[in-house]
């Protein structure tokens, strides 16, 4: 009777024991299924966190002080009157900040340009468009500059680059009266970082085109070449709009990887030869940090030089994600219902 007066009076009816079981029960579902998936992230978050989030943390805190080799017992963080900036304003105030920012700039552009995007992108349509083992064959070649140590890689380039009678380009061009046998790291240092740091970056790219273009159905393909496209037709018109993801992920990827990369320069040339002529923004940062010219690790202005460095690639992939369009690329496809 009650139950009839009121649903009667626009009530609701109890729920019943059933339903309220499964209440209980989806809710414990979506609870345990947050708990595991936040538990599979958990690892992978404490790594980031204790290895990446807090170093930042700690670099970008150094940054405002003095610290170095010699002041352990004397450290001074600068006044908060002048808003702790005179490590960058001194940066800044370097004579030689702008042929650092230039010389960054021109290895990162020339060798993302020809080599990390370039000709990752051209070894990748090539090694697709011909026989399947023969193709495998050649990127397998392109993959041996990364798992070369890098010791051993650079001194190959050395000797490559050496002067005659030892180097290997000099044997081959002083006979044809081409150069004066001198080392070629000494005439052309920027064609040599160029080239060792572009072979071992274009085969991270390749792996990425080429897993993207051999995911694109073959049905495509063969409708292309049944309406009469031509090779260059069917790489324009289908395989590169369709790996437009992999193609911004391998130009922001690779430009933070350029930007924050020192090893083979500091190997290679050390920043030479000269003052500065292949000095990049990292190499810099780890000069006065760790290995000053004038045996003073600068451990404060090194930071500060590691924080700009983190700001210019936080401003690039940005800039990326806007050129590229990122939203549009991860939204989720949409349903037209007729």
């Amino acid at each position: 009777m009650n139950v009839a007066s009121g649903l009667e009076r626009g009530g609701t009816p109890p729920l019943s024991p059933a339903h309220s079981g499964e209440e209980t029960s989806s809710i414990g579902a979506r609870l345990r299924s947050y708990v595991e998936g936040y538990g599979f992230l958990a690892p992978a978050a404490v790594l980031v966190t204790l290895f990446f989030f807090i170093p930042v943390v700690i670099i970008f805190v150094l940054s405002f002080s003095n610290l170095d080799a010699t002041n352990f017992g004397t450290l001074k963080w600068w006044l908060p009157a002048n808003w702790g900036l005179e490590n960058y304003v001194k940066i800044f105030g370097n004579k030689f900040f702008p042929k650092i920012l230039a010389n960054t700039a021109f290895y990162v552009v020339a060798t993302l340009t020809i080599f990390n995007f370039g000709s990752a992108l051209v070894i990748a349509l090539l090694t697709t468009l011909i026989e399947r083992r023969v193709g495998f064959f050649f990127r397998m070649l392109w993959l041996l500059p990364r798992l070369t140590p890098s010791v051993i890689y650079i001194m190959m380039w050395q000797r490559i680059a050496a002067a005659a009678p030892y180097g290997i380009l000099n044997q081959l061009l002083v006979p044809l009266g081409i150069g004066t046998g001198d080392n070629l790291l000494q005439t052309w240092p920027w064609a040599f970082v160029i080239l060792a740091n572009g072979m071992i970056g274009a085969s991270f790219g390749m792996v990425i085109f080429t897993s993207a273009i051999e995911a694109i159905p073959r049905d495509y393909m063969m409708a292309s070449k049944v309406d009469g496209a031509s090779t260059w037709q069917t790489i324009r018109h289908v395989i590169l709009p369709l790996i437009k993801w992999p193609m911004l992920f391998v130009i922001t990827y690779q430009t933070l990887s350029l930007l924050t990369s020192f090893e083979q320069i500091m190997l290679l040339t050390d920043g030479g030869p000269g003052l500065y002529r292949t000095e990049v923004w990292a190499l810099t940062a780890y000069h006065r940090a760790l290995s000053n010219y004038f045996g003073n690790n600068q451990w404060g202005y090194g930071a500060a030089w590691a924080v700009i460095l983190v700001i210019i690639g936080v401003v690039a992939a940005i800039v990326y994600m806007r050129v590229f369009r990122f939203d549009e690329l991860v939204q989720e496809p949409r349903i037209d219902l007729l």
